[in-house]
């Protein structure tokens, strides 16, 4: 198992470079994470995981917050640069709006399931967990609705309203879609909800165009 590399044959710690031992006590963390939830889980759990003594895992983590906390910074940064990645990668708004969906399906259908820590946390009334979990919705957000300001001129308070209607359209139907056994073709999923997302987006024209005008039937809407 991946984050028991750093242990020899005689069950004795490998010393590892300070960055590769956080790397694997991390991903023995998440595991146990995932599987048991926050409450549920031990320092001991994860130590064991990992293949380490609870000292060693206490000279890199403090506590077991702090071990989420990272392991939320790390995957919610993960998630925004899918976002804004896909709202850079092409100039078709279409292709954005397609994108941006994938970023959550791909985050919520990675094997890791790393998306409960930060969409089924059951540690959601602590402060510094919420204040991540919110960071990650609003940079999302944010990265969508610069790209329909700067396309549309769209106003920035209506810009964010119509990229959060986005982010919740792609957060809740991806968790529905997972937790529903995947009957669709993920392909096919995305690309129902990518469709209707963008009937709804492409009705704002795009800057230097009359209102009432249609979107293009093949949604190759580009900035001018």
């Amino acid at each position: 198992m991946a984050a028991t590399s750093g242990t020899n044959t005689a069950g004795r710690p490998v010393r590892l470079p300070r960055s590769a031992r956080r790397k694997q006590l991390l991903a023995a963390a998440q595991e146990v994470f995932v599987a048991q939830g926050y409450h549920a889980a031990a320092m001991d759990d994860i130590a064991d995981r990992a293949g380490v003594s609870k000292p060693v895992l206490y000279q890199h983590f403090p506590g077991k917050l702090e071990l989420y906390l990272a392991l939320l910074d790390t995957h919610g940064d993960a998630l925004v640069g899918k976002v804004r990645g896909a709202m850079a990668a092409t100039s078709d708004n279409k292709e954005r709006v397609a994108g941006s969906m994938r970023a959550y399906f791909e985050f919520v259908d990675h094997e890791s399931e790393a998306f409960r820590l930060v969409f089924e946390s059951d540690l959601r009334n602590e402060p510094a967990v919420r204040e991540r979990v919110d960071r990650v919705e609003r940079l999302c957000i944010e990265a969508i609705a610069e790209t329909i300001m700067g396309d549309t001129g769209v106003a920035r308070d209506r810009a964010e309203l119509l990229a959060a209607g986005l982010v919740g359209i792609s957060v809740t139907a991806a968790q529905f879609w997972l937790a529903g056994g995947r009957k669709v073709d993920k392909d096919d999923a995305m690309a129902i909800l990518a469709a209707l997302a963008w009937r709804g987006i492409a009705s704002f024209p795009m800057q230097g165009e009359p209102h009432g005008s249609e979107p293009p039937d093949d949604g190759a809407a580009t900035i001018g």
